[in-house]
C-alpha cells in the first residue's frame, strides 16, 4: 500500500490501532519531546497531539518509530521494484526483443514516475504572507537546545544554472516569526545550490514542505548521487506521479503537503544555530549557518504539523535509516560492482561505522572496494570501515567483529588516513568537519582462535575488564583528564597480549551490556588518528604497521559535547501527567534515559 499524503497514513495507523490521540494540552517546549521519547523507548504507537500550547495546529510524532510502522509507511513495493530493476540491468545487455518484452512490468511502473500539474490541492487551502512561525508547534527537544527546531522539513531547491533539484532534510531552528536557520552541512545537495548562488551574490529561492506522502521523507534522506532527483525516487516509492500546484511561490508546491514555507536564503548572511541534541546522542554545538527568510506560508485548513525527536539510539530516525538501507542495498553491487553487501550501523549515527563484504579476485582488491565506498556520496563521511571477502551477516555486529578479528593481520590490514573531512555532527576530530578515517580488513580464512575469557590480572589503574565478544575486551581506565596516555600504556601491557582488540572506556559495564551500548559508546567517542594505539608501531614502506593488541581509546575527551539527558523537572512533569495524556492506560511509559541502549 502507498499513501498519497500524511492523512492517509495516519488513517491507516488508526485502523491498525497503532496511533493514540492525546487530548490533554501539552507544551512543545520540552514536554512533548519527553512524552515522545518514553513512547519510543517502549516501542509504542504514533502520537497525535490535538492541543499544543501557544500553537494553532495539531502535532504528530513517532510516525515511523517501530520497524513495523516504517515498513508500513514505505511498503514492500519499492524494494521489489529496485530488485527487479537491478535484475534487468544485468540481463538486458545486449537488449533483445524477448528481454524487452519481459521487462514490460517495470516499464509500466516507470510510466507512473514523476510529477503532474494539478489546478489546486489542499496545501493551498490557506496562503498568507502574514508569516508566524512562532505559532507552529516546533519542538524544543532538549533543555540546552538553542530554541525550537523544525525536525522533519523537506527542503526543496533548484540548481541556479540548469534543470535539477534537491530535496533534503536539513533541520531548521526557528529564529524569529519569519526566519529560521538552514543547516546545510558539507556534502549536501542544497548546500551546493546555495554555494553557487552565494558566489554570485544571489539569493537562493527555497521551499520547505511538511507532510505529504511519507515517500517524500524517505527520498529526502536517501544518499542519492548529486544529479538523481529525489522527487523521482519519491514518486517511485509512492507508485504514482506526485501532484504539484503552480503559481504560489518560487517552486511548484506538493499539492498534498500539510505546509509549504516559501522564501529565500540570502548570500553572505549567517546566524548562530544550535546547540541541538542530535542523533549521535550528544549536543551538536553552536555554529553559524545561512538564514532562511520565509515570505509566504501555505497550509491545509486543519493542518497537522509532523515532527520527530533525535537523541541516543534507538530513536525514530533509526527505523527510517534501516528501512532505507534495505531499500538501497540491492543497488550497491550495481553502483560498486565489487561490493556485495554493505551495512552502516545506526547505533553509531550511521556515519561513524560501516561494514562491507567485497569480492577479492586478486590480492588486496578489497582496498580498492574500500576506497570506492569512501568515495561514494554520503558514504564518504564514513569514519571507520570494516571489510571482509567472506560472507557474514553484517547486521549481526558481534558476529561481524569476531569474523574480522579472526582473520586480520594488524600489521598489514589496519589503515588510518589523517587530515580528511568528517561528518559535521561528529566532534571527535580536531575541528568541525575535520578528522580521519580507518579501514580494517579481515580477509580469507581465520588465522587465529579468538580468546573468549579474560583470566589475567588487570593492569594498574584498570577498574573493570569485560569480554564483549571473542577477541574483544572492554576495559575501564582512569578518566582522560587524569591519565591521557592510559590507552597507549595499556596497549603494551602483557595482560592484553592475546586479545586483538581492547576498547578503553569510562563506562565498561555500560559498554559491554549490549551490542547497541558497545557501538554507541565506542564509535561515537573515538577518532582513528588520535585514538588508535598498539603494542608497537613501525613504518614499513611508509605504511604504519601496528602490532597488536589494537587499543581504541573511547574515553570522553575534554571539550566533548555533553550526553543528552532530560531535565529533571520535565521528567517529573511527564511522569506526573502520564495518565492525563493516556487515560486509557494502554500506552506504556518507557525509560527514555536508557531507551534501547540496554
Amino acid at each position: 500500500m502507498s499513501f498519497p499524503d500524511l492523512r492517509a497514513f495516519i488513517g491507516q495507523l488508526r485502523r491498525d490501532d497503532d496511533l493514540v490521540t492525546v487530548e490533554a494540552t501539552v507544551d512543545s517546549h520540552l514536554e512533548a519531546a519527553e512524552i515522545h521519547r518514553r513512547v519510543v523507548a517502549a516501542g509504542g504507537p504514533a502520537l497525535l497531539f490535538n492541543h499544543v500550547a501557544r500553537s494553532d495546529f495539531r502535532l504528530v510524532t513517532n510516525l515511523f518509530g517501530t520497524a513495523r510502522r516504517a515498513e508500513r509507511a514505505f511498503g514492500e513495493r519499492p524494494l521489489r521494484l529496485v530488485r527487479r530493476a537491478v535484475e534487468l540491468a544485468e540481463t538486458l545487455l545486449p537488449p533483445s526483443a524477448p528481454a524487452l518484452w519481459g521487462a514490460r512490468d517495470v516499464a509500466l511502473d516507470l510510466i507512473k514516475v514523476g510529477t503532474r500539474r494539478v489546478p489546486k490541492g489542499p496545501v493551498i487551502d490557506c496562503v498568507t504572507s502574514q508569516v508566524r512561525l512562532d505559532r507552529l508547534p516546533a519542538l524544543t527537544c532538549w533543555h540546552e537546545d538553542g530554541g525550537p527546531f523544525i525536525t522533519l522539513p523537506l527542503v526543496y531547491t533548484t540548481h541556479p544554472d540548469r534543470r535539477g533539484h534537491n530535496l533534503g532534510m536539513y533541520r531548521l531552528q526557528v529564529h524569529s516569526p519569519r526566519t529560521t536557520g538552514m543547516h546545510w552541512q558539507i556534502g549536501k545537495g542544497g548546500g551546493y545550490h546555495y554555494a553557487i548562488a552565494e558566489a554570485r551574490g544571489q539569493r537562493l529561492p527555497a521551499t520547505v514542505f511538511l507532510g505529504g506522502p511519507p515517500a517524500l521523507i524517505l527520498a529526502a534522506i536517501a544518499p542519492l548521487p548529486e544529479n538523481v532527483p529525489e522527487l523521482l525516487l519519491a514518486s517511485l516509492i509512492a507508485g504514482e506521479r506526485l501532484p504539484q500546484v503552480h503559481g504560489h511561490g518560487p517552486h511548484p508546491l506538493i499539492a498534498t503537503a500539510e505546509f509549504a514555507l516559501m522564501g529565500e536564503v540570502a548570500p553572505h548572511v549567517r546566524q548562530a544555530e544550535g546547540p541541538f541534541g542530535d542523533h549521535y546522542g550528544y549536543y551538536s554545538l553552536q555554529h553559524d549557518y545561512p538564514v532562511f527568510e520565509v515570505q509566504r506560508v501555505a497550509h491545509r485548513e486543519d493542518a497537522i504539523f509532523p515532527a520527530t525527536v533525535v537523541g541516543k539510539p534507538r530513536q525514530e530516525d533509526f527505523f527510517i535509516g534501516d528501512r532505507l538501507q534495505e531499500l538501497l542495498s540491492p543497488l550497491f553491487p550495481l553502483v560498486m560492482p565489487a561490493v556485495e553487501r554493505l551495512w552502516s550501523y545506526g547505533e553509531t549515527g550511521y556515519h561513524s561505522l560501516a561494514a562491507a563484504v567485497v569480492k577479492q579476485r586478486y590480492r588486496r582488491e578489497a582496498m580498492a572496494s574500500a576506497f570506492r565506498i569512501l568515495g561514494e556520496g554520503q558514504l564518504s563521511l564514513t569514519k571507520f570501515l570494516l571489510v571482509t571477502d567472506r560472507y557474514v551477516d553484517l547486521a549481526d555486529f558481534r558476529q561481524t567483529l569476531e569474523h574480522i578479528l579472526a582473520r586480520t593481520n594488524t600489521e598489514t590490514d589496519l589503515y588510518v588516513f589523517s587530515n580528511l573531512s568528517m561528518d559535521t555532527l561528529d566532534y571527535t576530530g580536531p575541528a568541525v568537519n575535520e578528522g580521519s578515517k580507518g579501514v580494517w580488513l579481515g580477509l580469507g580464512d581465520p588465522v587465529r582462535d579468538l580468546p573468549k575469557a579474560f583470566t589475567a590480572t588487570a593492569p594498574a589503574g584498570v577498574t573493570d575488564v569485560r569480554v564483549f565478544c571473542g577477541g574483544c575486551l572492554v576495559a575501564g581506565a582512569p578518566a582522560y583528564a587524569v591519565e591521557p596516555g592510559a590507552a597507549a600504556r595499556l596497549a603494551t601491557d602483557p595482560a592484553f597480549r592475546e586479545w586483538p582488540l581492547v576498547v578503553v572506556t569510562d563506562e565498561p559495564a555500560r559498554a559491554a551490556a549490549s551490542v547497541m551500548n558497545f557501538l554507541w559508546t565506542t564509535f561515537t567517542r573515538f577518532e582513528p588518528a588520535a585514538d588508535i594505539h598498539a603494542a608497537e608501531r613501525r613504518i614499513v614502506r611508509n605504511h604504519i604497521a601496528y602490532r597488536g593488541p589494537i587499543v581504541i581509546d573511547a574515553r570522553l575527551k575534554p571539550g566533548f559535547p555533553r550526553e543528552l539527558t532530560c531535565r529533571e523537572d520535565i521528567a517529573a512533569l511527564v511522569t506526573r501527567r502520564w495518565n492525563e495524556y493516556f487515560p486509557s492506560g494502554r500506552v506504556e511509559m518507557g525509560d527514555s534515559e536508557r531507551g534501547h541502549l540496554d
